[in-house]
C-alpha cells in the first residue's frame, strides 16, 4: 500500500534556526535511540505538562514543571521524524498514524491538565481544545486533497507556541497579582468570574477563530477553483 507524502509547509519565524538544531541533534542522537522512543518521550513531556498544570493546586511553581513538559514535548515530537529522514528509515504510513494520533492525545493532556489548574476555567480550556482539533482536521483534510501539510498559521508553528506558553506560565509563577486578578460580572444574571488566564485563554481562542476563518475561505477557494461548479 503506497501513500503520497504530503508536502511540508514551514513557514513559521523560527523554522530555519529549528531545522537546523534538530538535524544535528538527529544526526548525533545514540544508535540505540530510535524514532519510537522519541514518541514516548514526547508523550512524556504531555503528561508532565497535564501533571505541572494540575499541581498548581498544591503549589504554583509546579508551573515550571508544566514548562519544562514542553521543553521535552519539542524534544521527542521534533525529533522523531527527523531521526528516521536523517537514517533513512522511514516509515510514511506507520509515522503518519502514530504522530497524528498521539498528537490528539497529547493536545487531550495538555488542554485538559489546564482546565484542571487553579487558573483556568476546564470550559474555556475544552473551548481551545475544540478550536485547535478542527484547524487539526482542516491540516489533515489539506494533505489527504491536495498532498499540502501546513504546519504554520500566520508565521506561528508548534515552537512558537510552545515558546508563547512557557514565557505566560513563567509570568503566571512569578507574578502574583498576575494569577490573582479575575474580573467579575453578570451574563443573563448569572455571576460569572474570568481569571487572567481565562482571559488569556479566550483571546487565543478568538485569534485562532480568526485565522482558522482567514484559512477556511482561502481554501474553500482553491477546491472551488479545482472543482469547478459543472455547467
Amino acid at each position: 500500500m503506497e501513500r503520497k507524502q504530503a508536502t511540508r509547509v514551514q513557514t513559521s519565524i523560527l523554522n530555519a534556526l529549528e531545522k537546523k538544531i534538530i538535524v544535528k541533534m538527529a544526526e548525533k542522537m545514540p544508535s540505540r535511540v530510535t524514532s519510537d522512543m522519541l514518541s514516548a518521550i514526547g508523550f512524556l513531556g504531555s503528561v508532565l505538562i497535564a501533571a505541572g498544570y494540575i499541581l498548581t493546586d498544591v503549589s504554583i511553581h509546579f508551573l515550571w514543571l508544566a514548562s519544562f513538559g514542553f521543553v521535552v514535548n519539542w524534544f521527542g515530537d521534533s525529533l522523531d521524524g527527523t531521526l528516521a529522514r536523517v537514517r533513512n528509515c522511514q516509515r510514511p504510513l506507520y509515522g503518519y498514524y502514530l504522530d497524528h494520533m498521539l498528537d490528539c492525545f497529547n493536545e487531550l493532556l495538555m488542554f485538559v491538565g489546564a482546565g484542571m489548574s487553579v487558573l483556568m476555567d476546564l470550559r474555556i480550556a475544552l473551548l481551545l481544545l475544540v478550536a485547535y482539533l478542527i484547524m487539526t482536521v482542516n491540516v489533515s483534510i489539506n494533505a489527504h486533497l491536495r498532498s499540502e501539510f501546513k504546519l504554520t498559521y500566520a508565521k506561528l508553528g508548534p515552537t512558537e507556541f510552545r515558546i508563547i506558553i512557557i514565557i505566560v506560565n513563567s509570568l503566571f509563577a512569578l507574578i502574583r497579582p498576575l494569577r490573582e486578578f479575575s474580573v467579575a460580572f453578570s451574563v443573563c444574571g448569572r455571576p460569572v468570574e474570568l481569571m487572567a488566564l481565562d482571559m488569556v485563554g479566550l483571546a487565543i481562542f478568538f485569534i485562532l477563530a480568526a485565522m482558522f476563518t482567514v484559512t477556511f475561505i482561502k481554501d474553500l477557494h482553491i477546491y472551488s477553483d479545482l472543482d469547478p461548479k459543472k455547467r
